[in-house]
C-alpha cells in the first residue's frame, strides 16, 4: 500500500472498498458539511452502500474511468479528492473533494488536489481537468482558485440539491497551464 505525504500528519492514500467501515464512519463525521452541497453524502449511509460506493470507483478505476483516494489526518481518515470523470482519449477529467470539519482550514484538500492534477497532467497527459463546484461552496471555489484554476462559467440553476436549484461554477485548468505555474513556482 502507498501513501503520499501531506504534511502536518497527513497523508494520501487509496480508498479501497475493505475500507467500507473506516469510510462510513468518516462520512458520518463529515455528512452535515458535504451534505450542504452535493449529494455524496446522501448515497453512503449504512456499511452495504459505503462498500458499493467504494467498489463503483473501483471499478472506475480498472476501467480508467475514475479513482477516489482518501486523506487520513494522524491515521483518521477525515476526507478525500477522486477524480469523478476521467476521461484518458479526450484528454478531460474531472477533480472534486469532500473533507470533513475537524479537517478544514489545513489546506488538505489543494495539496492533495494537486497530486492529482500533477498525475493526470504529467503521467497520464490529460489536457484539461475540472473542478466543478456549487456556487455557494466558498470553500471549494476557494480550492479551485489556490489550485490556479479559471473559472469558465456558471451553469446557472442546474443542479437540485435539498429542494433548491444551484448554480453550478466550472472551473479548470489546462495542461500547459499547470505546467507554467510549476515552472515558475520551482
Amino acid at each position: 500500500m502507498f501513501a503520499i505525504p501531506l504534511g502536518d500528519g497527513a497523508e494520501l492514500r487509496p480508498l479501497e472498498p475493505w475500507r467500507a467501515e473506516e469510510f462510513l464512519a468518516h462520512v458520518d463525521r463529515a455528512r452535515d458539511l458535504v451534505d450542504e452541497h452535493i449529494k455524496f453524502a446522501d448515497a453512503v449511509t449504512d456499511p452495504v452502500s459505503a462498500r458499493a460506493m467504494l467498489t463503483s470507483y473501483a471499478e472506475k478505476q480498472a476501467a480508467d474511468g475514475g479513482r477516489i483516494y482518501g486523506i487520513w489526518l494522524d491515521s483518521t481518515l477525515v476526507g478525500g479528492v477522486l477524480f469523478r470523470v476521467f476521461d484518458a482519449a479526450t484528454g478531460n477529467c474531472e477533480v472534486g473533494c469532500w473533507l470533513e470539519p475537524a479537517a478544514t482550514g489545513r489546506g488538505l484538500v489543494t495539496r492533495a488536489a494537486r497530486i492529482l492534477i500533477d498525475w493526470a497532467v504529467e503521467e497520464r497527459g490529460m489536457h484539461r481537468v475540472e473542478w466543478q463546484v456549487s456556487s455557494a461552496n466558498t470553500a471549494s471555489i476557494r480550492v479551485a482558485q489556490r489550485l490556479g484554476m479559471t473559472r469558465d462559467g456558471v451553469l446557472r440553476e442546474s443542479n437540485p440539491h435539498r429542494g433548491v436549484r444551484q448554480n453550478t461554477e466550472i472551473w479548470s485548468v489546462l495542461a500547459s497551464e499547470w505546467r507554467e505555474r510549476a515552472d515558475t513556482a520551482g
